[in-house]
């Protein structure tokens, strides 16, 4: 059977119904990523961690089947999937709906993961195996976030990446007092 997509809309709708409810919704896009096993995988840590969707661009993915449901091992499907045509654009329709776009990138450009409030609305960005966010995507980011590690290691896989961040994020929101402004 032929997977049903969110349409972004309906994305868009969902968070401002968070945002209206006091829940700071938490959507991660995923640019460039070519491996559906790491597609999958990032998906599965999406959902444990209370990510509400997964936003891809229709060009620069992995296809949303076969290795990719493996990895996922049911995820994707309880997770929505919205699969957008210009990614860059639609994390500047995000922004607007009031989340704020967070870039894991490791470089010193970059703050420190632990230095980020993510308990706000929030939008996670991971690029891809090898190239990482692509420049006009990156453009979209209100921050660049880097995952501290070792002197030598230049960066984590994707979806281990996108892992540490999404349960950093799950940990400040159940686990820290909520900002006293939500920046809406």
């Amino acid at each position: 059977a032929a997977r049903a997509f969110l349409a972004f809309d309906d994305l868009l709708a969902m968070v401002a119904a968070r945002i209206a409810a006091g829940q700071p919704p938490l959507v991660v896009a995923g640019d460039g990523l070519n491996d559906p096993r790491n597609l999958g995988a990032i998906a599965r840590s999406a959902l444990a961690a209370g990510a509400m969707a997964l936003v891809l661009p229709k060009d620069h993915s992995a296809p949303v089947s076969g290795l990719a449901a493996k990895s996922a091992v049911g995820a994707l499907e309880k997770l929505p999937v919205c699969q957008v045509t210009n990614l860059a654009q639609s994390l500047k329709s995000l922004k607007k709906a009031g989340l704020w776009n967070f870039g894991a990138v490791a470089g010193p450009e970059s703050r420190c993961l632990y230095d980020a409030d993510l308990r706000l609305p929030a939008c996670l960005v991971i690029g891809g195996e090898g190239a990482g966010i692509r420049p006009l995507v990156r453009r979209q980011c209100d921050w660049l976030l880097a995952i501290p590690m070792e002197v030598g290691v230049e960066s984590l896989n994707s979806s281990v990446a996108a892992a540490v961040i999404l349960f950093e994020a799950r940990r400040q929101r159940n686990f820290c007092k909520q900002p006293a402004d939500q920046h809406a």
